[in-house]
């Protein structure tokens, strides 16, 4: 006898989504923040600031391309994704662009790269890490922009025509950009730092960390 079967029931297996439960009604913000992401993206850059953001009471909506489950590079994802196509920018505060192997497919898609271009229109703050600014070149947005991404994204940065930045947090402007996984706490505090910004109704400021 198999006995996983009898811990891990279809329903306790549905339920099992990793989606954050609702914010309280005393914690919220009623602001919200957009993530844009898909198949095999690196769990830990989708996750931290999905759960991060959201304990700070902001309302966080995922979309990828058709909407639906997704699934990271490591196995973890969501069931209930909504399509690119229903995002409106309008609706949002902060875009946040995850990195892993998401991007090189997301970065092909016309209605991501428009809902991204109108977004940086806005003036309002986009936060991407590791190969997350794949999809900000693609947008043809980063030229004359100091940005931080995985290494290997260095050459196209710069033919591009934007400034490589290899730090844990760099802000220019409304870009918030990191490296890696391992500068999420920093990434995540450049993001937080910024929404708080335009939650007072300013227009996101260089915040760039002092040397």
């Amino acid at each position: 006898m198999d006995i996983s079967s009898i811990f891990s029931s279809d329903k306790e297996k549905e339920n099992d989504n990793h989606a954050v439960s609702p914010i309280p009604e005393r914690l919220q913000k009623h602001r919200n923040v957009a993530i844009v992401t898909g198949d095999d993206v690196e769990d830990t850059e989708f996750f931290y600031p999905y759960y991060r953001l959201t304990e700070e009471g902001y309302k966080v909506d995922v979309f990828t391309e058709k909407g639906g489950e997704f699934k990271g590079k490591h196995g973890l994802g969501l069931k209930d994704s909504l399509p690119i196509s229903q995002a409106n920018v309008a609706n949002y505060d902060l875009v946040y662009l995850p990195g892993g192997k998401a991007p090189s497919q997301l970065r092909k898609n016309e209605t991501v790269l428009n809902f991204v271009r109108q977004f940086v229109a806005t003036g309002k703050p986009i936060a991407a890490i590791c190969h997350g600014p794949q999809i900000l070149i693609s947008a043809n947005l980063v030229r004359g922009k100091e940005i931080a991404a995985w290494p290997e994204v260095r050459e196209e940065l710069e033919k591009a025509g934007a400034i490589f930045a290899d730090e844990a947090l760099s802000i220019d402007g409304q870009f918030i950009t990191a490296r890696k996984p391992g500068d999420l706490h920093r990434h995540l505090s450049g993001t937080l730092k910024a929404l708080g910004a335009t939650g007072e109704g300013k227009k996101p400021a260089d915040m760039r960390p002092a040397a």
